[in-house]
Parts: structure tokens; sequence; C-alpha cells
């Protein structure tokens, strides 16, 4: 966007790291934000920062981020990773129980109510890990398309479209403001 790291980025005078933290929280037994910066921008605002995957090339995208959330939550004896991307400010109260409710082998992705696919709001089961970092070694970049290899499968959260809104641009942000602005 022009600016500061996404996460840092304000809306409704609070960061989208925030939002993020004190909406997935309360959902997850621990919680940690891959950060592909430096871990002291994000000193006292998150509760754990971990390095995306490393590779060649600088950041490599959200799949880097879900492996190293994988070695993160494996490191801690999780059998499950909850992912959403710090920019969805609108994500559905009480999705990480919607999708843990259909776990199984391969990864549970979240589905709006009006059908869209979001593959980075979503359940990944840690014995995925080594399959992932595989794919992600032979090129695989997309998380959907690493998710489809595993099995992946979408399940329909009864939350609008608007719920997985991604905040990308300046425009992203003022309708996000004028959405936050209906929510009060």
């Amino acid at each position: 966007m022009g600016g500061p790291q996404k996460a840092l980025v304000r809306l409704g005078g609070r960061t989208l790291l925030d939002r993020a933290v004190a909406a997935l929280g309360p959902q997850v037994t621990r919680l940690a934000v891959s950060w592909n910066g430096d871990p002291a921008d994000l000193a006292g605002l998150a509760p754990d920062v971990i390095a995306d995957a490393p590779a060649a090339g600088g950041r490599q995208g959200p799949l880097a981020g879900v492996i190293a959330g994988l070695r993160w939550a494996g490191a801690r004896g999780a059998r499950l990773l909850a992912t959403a991307p710090v920019d969805a400010p609108f994500l559905p109260a009480g999705w990480v129980a919607a999708l843990a409710a259909e776990a199984g082998p391969g990864p549970v992705l979240a589905r709006s109510s009006a059908g869209r696919v979001h593959p980075v709001v979503a359940l990944w089961p840690v014995s995925c890990l080594a399959a992932l970092e595989a794919d992600f070694a032979a090129g695989t970049r997309g998380v959907m398309a690493a998710a489809d290899r595993l099995g992946g499968r979408p399940a329909t959260l009864e939350a609008p479209e608007e719920a997985f809104m991604n905040v990308n641009t300046p425009e992203d942000l003022r309708r996000a403001e004028a959405m936050l602005g209906r929510r009060d």
C-alpha cells in the first residue's frame, strides 16, 4: 500500500495486526505472527513472531507463512494450525471451531456463504508440513494449489463475502473504514 508494512496500517484507530490478534487470539490455544520483516518491528505487538520459511529471492507469499507456522506449531506439539491473513479485519467469529468440526487428514479451507473459497483462512494438520515443504522446494507458491494436492476441502462458513475482505489498496482501506462505521 506504499507505506508501512501492511500489518501496521491503521483501521479505525487500531492496526490491522492488533485487529487480527484480538480476533484470532480467543479462538486458539497459542498465537504467532508470521513476519517477513524485522521482528523488532512487532516487539510488544504480537505474542510470538516467526520468520517466513527461508527461500532464495526474498518474500515468498502466504505459503511460506503457512510452512513457518506449521514448523512453529509442530515444535510446540500442536496437531493443527489455524491461519488467517492479517489484512482481513472482518473474519467471522468462531471460524476456527467451524473448520475444526470438519478437520481431517488434509487442510480445511474457509468458504463464504457466497461460495468463494479463501485458502489462507484455513486449518492445517501439522502432518502436512513435509509435503508442503516439498511442494515449496519444487516451486509451488499458491496456497490453493498446495491445499488441493493435500486433499484440502472447503467448509462453508455462514458469513457474507465481505467478512473475508482483504485490505490491499488505499481504496480497500477506505471501504473497510466505511464498513467499520456500519458495524459500530
